[in-house]
């Protein structure tokens, strides 16, 4: 396997392990973009994508939850669509939430088919075995030449391994950083072990969370760096909501040195803790704030903004990665 030359000056291309799918190093991130984020107007929202699509990104990532397939499909309709590779995610645990959120993803996206399809958020062997119905239909979906690739996304150590072994699984999408924040089971380097097994098996893998939701902007070349640096990652989604970022983020994928002005216009961004719906209010967040910023109101975390200095440690006491830097 090929070491990243961080000298190359133009983008970098892979394929998804046994699948055939082309993909740019660089993936985009779309749940940034969408209403759980930025909730960027549609226009500006597809503007960002197109971007992305100008500097050479073929490939996005985003998911039922994300609600991003509309800002996706404005994109692709000034872009010659069948050469974008797209991997969506859905929850579905039986052949009827399969089926619904794939004809979903079908109807927004304005696609005849669904290149990648995965389960989203699979935690061990155990989930799965519980969600084992929703893979067969996307499998059956994949012999009828409806969706290319099928797999999992996930932030446990555990699941990489499970999946790994599955003969199944073509893709693996999992949670990467420096810091190993929010890996839920384990350390980075047990991480890494586990995608180098799944790598040697023939999966696909692209990398996600290389910031740890934003949490780690304020060391970003060397997240990136470290990112680059593992030979067994094809692809490393990053979630991106201005042009800026955009075109920072693909010169730095392209070992290229961005210039001082682009890098004024990207510190000029007003940034927030932002806490997702599905916190659970278990308060370990709160303990460990030594700016006192956050507290719960109705068994959900709030965050005072004159208090919080987005320092971002509080995400890493978060089992649920619901803390992120935005």
């Amino acid at each position: 396997m090929k070491f990243i030359d961080r000298k190359v000056t133009m983008m970098d291309y892979n394929i998804l392990g046994k699948t055939g799918i082309k993909v740019s190093k660089l993936c985009f991130g779309a749940l940034t973009i969408g209403p759980l984020q930025a909730n960027l107007p549609m226009d500006e929202g597809a503007r960002v994508i197109i971007e992305a699509i100008d500097r050479g990104v073929n490939f996005i990532d985003t998911a039922q939850l994300y609600r991003t397939y509309p800002y996706i499909k404005k994109a692709l309709s000034c872009k010659r669509k069948e050469d974008i590779v797209i991997a969506t995610k859905s929850y579905a645990y039986s052949s009827t939430t399969a089926d619904e959120s794939f004809k979903e993803a079908l109807q927004e996206l304005d696609r005849d088919y669904i290149d990648i399809f995965l389960l989203h958020e699979q935690e061990s062997e155990y989930t799965l075995r519980g969600h084992y119905e929703a893979l067969e239909y996307f499998i059956k979906m994949k012999e009828k030449g409806l969706i290319r690739a099928v797999g999992i996304s996930t932030h446990t150590v555990e699941a990489v391994k499970a999946a790994a072994k599955m003969e199944e699984v073509d893709v693996i999408h999992p949670l990467i950083n420096k810091n190993g924040l929010g890996i839920m089971d384990g350390t980075v380097n047990e991480m890494i072990d586990a995608i180098k097994e799944a790598k040697l098996n023939n999966k696909g893998i692209y990398g996600m969370k290389p910031l740890g939701g934003g949490n780690l902007l304020n060391s970003i070349d060397e997240c990136f760096d470290f990112v680059l640096n593992l030979p067994f990652l094809d692809s490393i989604a990053v979630g991106m909501q201005r042009v800026e970022e955009v075109e920072a983020n693909v010169l730095r994928f392209e070992g290229e040195q961005i210039p001082e002005k682009l890098l004024s216009q990207l510190s000029t961004k007003n940034r927030k803790l932002h806490i997702d719906f599905w916190c659970k209010g278990c308060g370990k967040c709160i303990k460990a704030c030594k700016s006192k910023a956050l507290k719960l109101e109705n068994n959900k975390l709030v965050v005072d903004r004159q208090k919080c200095i987005l320092c971002g440690y509080c995400s890493g006491y978060c089992a649920e990665f619901c803390i992120k830097v935005v």
